[in-house]
């Protein structure tokens, strides 16, 4: 039944014109999951990993940066379309910063590093089939971020979604577009090979990788890091930071104790048994940004030597086919981390950054800090936090989750956070003009508070 599953599959990806690379990958993940792989990783398979370099005290010579920036390519992942906010175009191009969408900041991010360092420095989006025409028409608002022989994006690829009971590909007439889903942002490789972005890099002169996802705005061009990585002539390098409380579901860095290599432990790789220590941030102290590097020789050299097939470890993935609907077809979504080809190449290295490398926009929460006084944009593109800490917000998901339900209760913009250390809203509020946080901050009672916040109203207690 499986392997009837996989033909199935097989056939649908071709008719597709899913690249057949891309196919190859999903079969081999496809087998994994049927042997009854989970791509779980058992505390006690692995070692904490605890004596990490930090960038702020490795020497990085100036002359080695630039000229490491002057090979080096940015690519940004650029397929998510921000569903969890209930948009339904790339998340890139949200406005972030007053009229600037995360796309305009990142390219003033690269176009300031070429300026300060003279290098070529293209920037390559990873788009999604859903993300890709509306984000090549925003690009056209910056002509001069074009390098000749280059392109401006490249797509990810595709993979069906699963029935979980028989691992068929699903059928949803209802909105066919929802059989299909991503393989996860471990398709990078794959799909760098596959486009032909690869070889197009390397027969540029290009010799380093330096990947993020786009709504992380901390994670501009590095000289530090670029001349630290060509220095250490390592093939990958994961950037992380050390973990909070906050962080204490997210995946984490490990060493392998069969061989020593380092893994990327993803939430959903973790044991339920393990999960306590999973999360002790003393035990696990590093986080993996997904901020990475990595050497455009060694990824074409892994490749070939693999047949097109990296190895990344399987996710499983169990959804519905309707993400918004818990009662459509229960599906599996095979899936793998692109930080997880830190286990994949020999000398694969780490270093800690500063957490400023690390401003992801996946919550309103997120964003309302991002938009508000809690940072400066500067001119070349830079986020500067200007309080002593970034404020926690957390408000009410049944009225704030949404994007547009979340600004329709803040008309005139966010409230100053720079003062705050937190800010809890339970309930319905509506937020005036000149609202200002200062240290922890609660509004509402409870779920069933609501009302409106006044004009200049200073927040320090609750209200309601």
């Amino acid at each position: 039944m499986s392997e009837d599953g996989l033909q199935q599959a097989r056939q649908k990806m071709s008719e597709a014109g899913v690249h057949p690379r891309a196919i190859d990958v999903f079969a081999r993940h496809y087998r994994d999951l049927e042997s009854g792989a989970t791509g779980m990783i058992a505390e006690d398979d692995i070692e904490p990993v605890t004596d990490l370099p930090l960038l702020g005290e490795v020497d990085v010579d100036e002359t080695a940066a630039t000229q490491a920036l002057a090979a080096t390519a940015v690519v940004k992942l650029n397929g998510g379309l921000g569903t969890s906010m209930g948009m339904d175009r790339a998340k890139s191009l949200l406005p972030v910063r007053g009229d600037a969408t995360f796309l305009d900041v990142v390219v003033r991010q690269v176009l300031a590093t070429r300026r300060a360092y003279g290098a070529r420095l293209p920037l390559l989006l990873m788009n999604s089939f859903r993300t890709r025409d509306d984000t090549l028409a925003a690009l056209g608002r910056h002509p001069e971020l074009a390098v000749e022989g280059l392109p401006a994006d490249f797509l990810q690829n595709r993979e069906p979604k699963l029935r979980a009971d028989d691992l068929t590909p699903v059928e949803w007439a209802a909105d066919p577009d929802l059989e299909w889903c991503p393989p996860g942002h471990g398709d990078l490789y794959t799909a760098l090979e596959a486009s032909s972005v690869l070889r197009q890099l390397l027969d540029a002169g290009y010799r380093y990788a330096s990947v993020a996802n786009s709504d992380n705005l901390g994670a501009s061009p590095s000289p530090a890091v670029a001349g630290w990585f060509a220095a250490s002539g390592a093939p990958y390098a994961a950037e992380v930071c050390r973990r909070t409380p906050a962080d204490r579901k997210g995946g984490h860095l490990v060493r392998r104790r069969a061989d020593g290599r380092l893994v990327l432990r993803e939430t959903a790789q973790t044991q339920p048994a393990d999960a306590e220590v999973a999360a002790d941030i003393d035990r696990h102290p590093y986080f993996h940004t997904n901020n990475l590097w990595f050497d455009l020789r060694a990824l074409a050299d892994t490749l070939a030597d693999r047949d097109g097939v990296l190895g990344l470890p399987l996710i499983r993935n169990e959804k519905t086919v309707d993400p918004s609907d818990p009662s459509s077809t229960p599906v599996v979504q095979i899936e793998s981390a692109m930080g997880a080809a830190v286990e994949v190449f020999d000398g694969a290295i780490a270093i800690e950054v500063d957490r400023s490398r690390f401003l992801p926009v996946k919550t309103t929460n997120d964003l309302l800090v991002m938009r508000s006084d809690a940072y400066d944009l500067d001119d070349d593109g830079q986020l500067r936090r200007r309080g002593d800490r970034v404020a926690v917000v957390d408000l009410d998901k049944a009225h704030y989750a949404l994007l547009r339900d979340c600004d329709a209760r803040f008309p005139a913009g966010p409230p100053s956070l720079v003062g705050a250390h937190s800010l809890t809203v339970h309930g319905d509020w509506t937020f005036g003009r000149d609202v200002v946080v200062t240290g922890d901050a609660v509004v509402g009672d409870d779920a069933d508070s609501h009302g409106a916040v006044p004009n200049r109203t200073r927040l320090g207690t609750g209200i309601g």
